[in-house]
């Protein structure tokens, strides 16, 4: 008998790679994935005629129900959320008020309708925010101090989910994702804006100078297709309630990132610091240690970095000759 899969926010970067990957290599499953009726769909368009998608949104508790009592899914990958950084700090209110919401109404409609799902639940590595050097690499056990409203939200779902295992057996499997990068990123996130606008400078529709902000912090980066399988290996190896690092070990500045990015290009690009790319506060290092979910799971990385920023890079040069021929068209 085949299992039901349910991807929440299946039209960003991660929920469009997981379906990808179980289209390929779990095609026994059967796969439904939620989006909003004002969705932007340019991730998960060539998946339309693939898989199921509902329209639904998570903040709204009837609709959460109806969604699973309707489809009652053996396994639930919860990928929706407000997942950008510097937003929260605008938008503090309801990227704290949806994320939290939109999994709470998912857990509350998972006992009303007496659904005994494996639930993952895709945290952050954004969770431990302030880390001092001598913490690092970070693990489960290190102190959890969130830097912006996104980080925060990020705590209350790790800890709802922590007591909804504790209080009602719920099957939640906390999974801490460090940043994760790939084709498809949205724009607004670092890497991706990076690649964006040195493809636009090749094609000649800016300036050659790209924007950064500040480029000392680390980050410890994962292809998104690297992920996406981890996330499947989590549901079926991983420890209900408990909590699970997912990283390469690896920290990379900022400026390294782009420094390789750079080099990916003959266009010579001039880098010009922007005062409104700051924060108020940032993260200055995220290195993580993989090693208990590696002994649950047996992951290890396959994508080189050096790979996911060329294929990154290559998704920007496509899209942006396309949107450009498509406005010159429409002239």
């Amino acid at each position: 008998m085949s299992k039901r899969v349910l991807i929440t926010g299946t039209t960003g970067m991660v929920g469009s790679h997981l379906a990808d990957f179980l289209l390929a290599e779990h095609p026994e499953v059967e796969l439904v994935g939620t989006k909003r009726w004002r969705s932007n769909l340019s991730c998960a368009k060539h998946l339309e005629r693939k898989m199921r998608f509902v329209d639904c949104d998570l903040t709204d508790a009837f609709s959460t129900l109806k969604l699973i009592r309707e489809y009652r899914p053996d396994f639930i990958f919860h990928l929706a959320a407000q997942s950008y950084v510097l937003d929260s700090w605008t938008n503090p209110q309801s990227t704290i008020t949806d994320n939290v919401t939109m999994q709470l109404n998912l857990f509350e409609a998972m006992r009303a309708a007496e659904v005994d799902a494996v639930i993952q639940v895709a945290l952050s590595s954004e969770e431990y925010g302030k880390v001092l050097e001598h913490e690092l690499p970070i693990t489960e056990r290190n102190p959890l101090r969130p830097l912006s409203p996104y980080a925060v939200s990020k705590v209350a779902q790790d800890l709802l989910a922590y007591q909804y295992f504790q209080s009602y057996g719920l099957k939640a499997i906390r999974t801490r994702a460090f940043n994760h990068e790939g084709p498809r990123r949205g724009e607004v996130f670092v890497t991706s804006n990076f690649a964006k606008q040195i493809a636009e400078i090749e094609a000649g529709l800016r300036e050659p100078v790209v924007h950064v902000g500040n480029l000392e912090s680390r980050r410890d980066w994962t292809d998104v297709r690297d992920m996406v399988r981890a996330y499947w290996l989590a549901v079926h190896h991983c420890t209900p309630g408990d909590d699970y690092v997912i990283a390469t070990g690896v920290a990379r500045t900022i400026k390294e990132m782009l420094d390789l990015l750079l080099s990916l290009t003959k266009t010579k690009i001039e880098v010009r610091p922007d005062p409104l790319r700051m924060r108020p506060s940032d993260v200055l290092v995220l290195q993580g240690d993989a090693s208990k979910f590696k002994a649950c799971t047996g992951w290890e990385t396959t994508v080189a970095f050096e790979q996911t920023m060329s294929d990154m890079l290559d998704y920007w040069r496509v899209a942006v000759r396309a949107a450009h021929a498509l406005a010159v068209s429409s002239r």
